[in-house]
C-alpha cells in the first residue's frame, strides 16, 4: 500500500508547542460612548494543533484539505483561543415539511488552503445563527461595566470569533509555525498570536 501524499499525509498528525498571544480590550466607557482601547495584555500559553481527515455530515464532506482543531490554552483560561475548521451538529431527522433527512449536519467554519507546506485560512462563517459557535476567545467580564476596580467575574466568558479572522503559516509532517489575527463578533476584543510547535 502506498504512503499518502499531499495534505492526506498530515491526517492524524498532532503538534504541541507554545503560542504568544496579545489581546487588545475595547470598551465604550468614554463620556460620549465611543469605542476606545482600554487595555492590552500579552502572555504565552501551551497550544496544540490536531489535523484529521475532512469531516463528513449528512451527505456533505468538508472541502478543506484536512479538518483542523487548534487550541491555545485551556478553555477556562483568560485568553484561551479555540479554532475549529468544521463540526457535525445533530438536527431533527425531519425537515420543516416533515420529510426525512439525515440528522447529522456538517458546519464548516473555515476556508483552508494548503500546498507544499504553506497554510492559509479565513473564518468564513462563525455559525452564530445555529448557536454552534466553536471558534472562541475566552476572557473575564467585569462585575460592573466600566469599573475594573470592582473586580471580574470568575472563570471568564466565551466570545465568538468573528468572520474574517485569518490563519497563515507553515505546516509539515514535523513542525508547525502559524500566525493568527482577528477579532470577536461583539467588538470587545482584537487578538493575534503566533504558534510554534513540533509533531508529537
Amino acid at each position: 500500500m502506498s504512503e499518502p501524499t499531499g495534505a492526506a499525509a498530515l491526517w492524524g498528525k498532532e503538534y504541541g508547542g507554545t503560542a504568544r498571544v496579545t489581546v487588545d480590550v475595547y470598551d465604550y466607557c468614554t463620556t460620549d460612548g465611543s469605542r476606545r482601547l482600554a487595555d492590552t495584555k500579552s502572555y504565552s500559553m501551551n497550544a496544540t494543533l490536531n489535523l484529521s481527515r475532512p469531516r463528513t455530515g449528512g451527505s456533505e464532506t468538508e472541502t478543506n484539505p484536512f479538518s483542523l482543531l487548534l487550541a491555545v490554552g485551556q478553555p477556562a483560561q483568560a485568553g484561551a483561543v479555540s479554532f475549529w475548521s468544521s463540526a457535525v451538529s445533530t438536527v431533527s431527522n425531519q425537515d420543516l415539511a416533515g420529510n426525512p433527512r439525515d440528522p447529522n449536519l456538517l458546519l464548516t467554519y473555515w476556508q483552508l488552503e494548503w500546498k507544499d507546506g504553506e497554510l492559509s485560512g479565513r473564518l468564513t462563517d462563525p455559525h452564530t445563527e445555529q448557536a454552534v459557535t466553536l471558534n472562541l476567545l475566552n476572557w473575564p467580564s467585569l462585575l460592573v461595566p466600566c469599573r475594573p476596580d470592582l473586580g471580574e467575574l470568575p472563570g471568564g466568558y466565551a466570545h465568538a470569533v468573528a468572520e474574517g479572522t485569518t490563519l497563515s503559516g507553515q505546516v509539515d509532517g514535523g513542525s508547525v509555525t502559524l500566525i493568527a489575527q482577528g477579532r470577536t463578533g461583539d467588538g470587545q476584543f482584537e487578538f493575534r498570536f503566533d504558534f510554534s510547535g513540533t509533531s508529537t
